[in-house]
């Protein structure tokens, strides 16, 4: 589809126009002044990634426009593929048209507003897909390297949510900031505590107590593994807060580190918990990180079984559990397996992880409407229409 560019002389545009010297990289800035030298030429870029992604492309587009009204012209945006659908490695996901001496410069920061989000995109649909069942709460704002790139993981990782809903997962139903929750059709950003407000009480059960009376009406999600006793404070918590448990508003969150077993649980124990509920998990062949996911350290599998175990028999069985810590595709699909009793899964650092593979790429070709491309780059060139 075409997205044509505004133009205008916009108010701001000196401030943008020098941000983008700035930021771009010299050669850019140079080929610009080449071009402004000896003449200027209508080119087309194609903008693509190495591999398969997720489209991602709205917070570039956004400021290619707002390029287009700083610089008082217009540019042909050809966009390949629909936002949140499947592009595959090397397939042009833009086409952009415009004259050179007003595109030349752009390409640092319109690249550097896509690869990672289409990326991270990418990453947030294979998670929602392992486990369809289970929703997905974005926390990765503490990963980010700034605002810029806390948007761009925000965006993404609803984009890549939607794709996936798409194909019956739940995917993600917010994330942990405000000031990006409207990625998510949220009103504000979710979550109760950090490990320091535990610390600060001196117990989990305190720590409880201080959070509700501060928002009573707020559900109620507590973090369980500081003190190393998860079933312990757990319990304590739910006889203290009865009503709230029995009406499904209250919350135990697994982060135990990956050091240690969850409470009451060591490799023997852990096997005892999967052969309970989920035998066939541990009944064939496993990698070395399957078999942690399941019943090693930290939250896995059984870790989760037992807390359930552990709720339900003591007479909480609307109690949810959350979990977090290492969650990324290959641990969901394991605990997918397990049918682990996950409520909502909280993942940070694996949204935007994997940076070797997040760059995208631009190369021009046509320039005045004749197809040119470097040699090896020939299947970026736009392809004539079958009669």
């Amino acid at each position: 589809m075409d997205v044509p560019g505004r133009p205008s002389s916009a108010p701001g545009g000196d401030a943008l126009n020098a941000d983008i010297a700035a930021r771009t990289d010299v050669y850019f800035n140079r080929t610009r002044a080449v071009v402004q030298r000896f003449g200027d030429q209508r080119v087309t870029y194609a903008v693509f990634l190495r591999r398969p992604v997720i489209a991602a492309p709205r917070l570039m587009l956004d400021w290619l426009r707002s390029a287009a009204e700083a610089r008082g012209t217009e540019f042909d945006i050809t966009l390949t593929h629909e936002e949140a659908t499947w592009v595959g490695a090397g397939e042009p996901l833009v086409y952009l048209s415009g004259p050179f001496s007003l595109l030349a410069d752009l390409e640092t920061i319109l690249l550097q507003k896509t690869g990672a989000a289409c990326v991270a995109a990418h990453h947030a649909y294979q998670m929602a897909l392992a486990l369809p069942n289970v929703p997905f709460l974005a926390m990765d704002a503490r990963h980010c390297a700034g605002a810029e790139m806390q948007e761009l993981m925000a965006y993404a990782a609803s984009v890549g949510s939607r794709a996936a809903q798409r194909e019956g997962a739940r995917g993600f139903i917010g994330n942990a900031t405000d000031g990006t929750a409207h990625y998510f059709e949220a009103a504000h950003g979710f979550g109760t505590m950090p490990h320091a407000l535990i610390g600060y009480a001196g117990s989990t059960l305190r720590a409880a107590e201080m959070f509700h009376e501060t928002f009573p009406d707020t559900p109620l999600t507590v973090l369980v593994d500081y003190f190393g006793r998860e079933l312990t404070d757990g319990l304590e918590v739910c006889a203290r807060f009865p009503e709230l448990a029995a009406a499904g508003l209250l919350s135990v969150r697994l982060d135990t580190h990956g050091g240690r077993f969850l409470e009451s649980l060591d490799p023997a124990e852990s096997y005892a918990v999967l052969e309970r509920h989920a035998p066939g998990a541990i009944r064939r062949y496993r990698s070395d990180a399957e078999l942690r996911a399941l019943v090693g350290t930290g939250v896995s599998a059984a870790a989760i079984w037992r807390m359930r175990e552990a709720l339900d028999e003591a007479g909480f069985p609307a109690v949810k559990i959350v979990a977090s810590s290492g969650f990324n595709v290959e641990k969901c699909r394991v605990m997918a397996d397990a049918h682990a009793p996950i409520d909502l899964i909280g993942t940070g650092s694996f949204i935007p992880d994997q940076w070797s593979e997040t760059y995208a790429t631009a190369d021009i070709v046509e320039y005045n409407g004749e197809p040119r491309v470097k040699t090896g780059r020939e299947f970026l060139l736009r392809q004539k229409p079958t009669p």
